[in-house]
């Protein structure tokens, strides 16, 4: 089965023409769209227990939240002297059962190949209970003397390796407010395809205008099927810039691999943003 999804589930522009203007049922009504999601709220603060069960009482069972480890222990503290932190968020994000297909270790920039028997040392001790997949950034990640360590590593414990494709939107000059914005943020790496365990996750940054955005994913839609025909089960997160399009976009995604794989599950067909008038 093929999961897409969106960096979140709200989003201004998406506000009374995807979604429902009332934020409490944004989530229910995103969910009829995508059927995953990254949760990157949870890296500026560990939510509320109850805040997450309310994030399961609006999604199935096989909805996909790829939870975002607070930045406090990726970033600030790098993994070293967070288990006390790290509990309270492994039991916040308790309720979400299934759905919490995994928890997401982003690692910043500074974090490079040298680091990598900390970060062993900490997945070693992180309960199995969940599954988890790394993102990396450092350049020297991308080469093959860095690369072999930490896929060593994670395919040892079961742990995907997260790339983040930004190579379209790094092919030519930005055009939009949002892309001059993306082109100074966001990490500048080789694309990486390779699958370390059966439940692949894949990050693409498109660009502001769907049909480069559609051009760009014309590899990964070749990937995804292929993975799905090993009997993989991924999920693919369709970002843009400005994220405008980014609902319809991942719902695109799904279709054109859907036509390379024939009897994949469709998605859940969307609600309407807001109730048809009566006159």
């Amino acid at each position: 089965m093929l999961h897409v999804g969106c960096a979140q589930w709200t989003h201004a522009p998406w506000n009374g023409r995807f979604l429902p203007q009332r934020p409490k049922e944004r989530l229910r009504s995103y969910a009829t769209w995508c059927n995953a999601v990254e949760g990157n709220t949870t890296f500026y603060a560990t939510p509320s227990r109850s805040t997450v069960e309310t994030w399961a009482e609006q999604t199935d069972p096989d909805f996909r939240f790829v939870v975002k480890l607070p930045k406090s222990i990726t970033h600030e503290r790098r993994l070293n002297g967070i288990d006390e932190e790290l509990r309270a968020f492994l039991a916040a994000v308790e309720p979400l059962g299934p759905r919490n297909h995994a928890v997401w270790v982003q690692l910043p920039g500074s974090f490079t190949p040298a680091d990598v028997g900390g970060l062993a040392a900490f997945l070693r001790r992180l309960p199995r209970t969940h599954r988890y997949a790394v993102e990396v950034r450092h350049r020297a990640f991308f080469e093959e003397r860095g690369a072999r360590p930490l896929e060593r590593v994670l395919s040892e414990l079961d742990v995907e390796w997260v790339p983040f494709d930004t190579v379209t939107m790094f092919q030519s000059p930005p055009t939009t407010d949002a892309e001059r914005e993306a082109w100074t943020r966001k990490p500048r790496v080789p694309r990486r395809s390779r699958a370390l365990t059966g439940r692949p996750i894949v990050r693409y940054l498109g660009r502001d205008d769907a049909a480069r955005t559609v051009e760009g994913w014309r590899f990964w839609v070749d990937v995804v099927a292929g993975w799905l025909r090993e009997g993989r089960s991924p999920t693919f997160f369709v970002h843009t810039p400005d994220n405008a399009e980014a609902l319809d976009l991942a719902r695109r995604f799904h279709a054109e691999v859907a036509e390379r794989v024939p009897g994949l599950p469709p998605l859940p067909e969307p609600e309407p943003a807001e109730p048809p008038a009566l006159f």
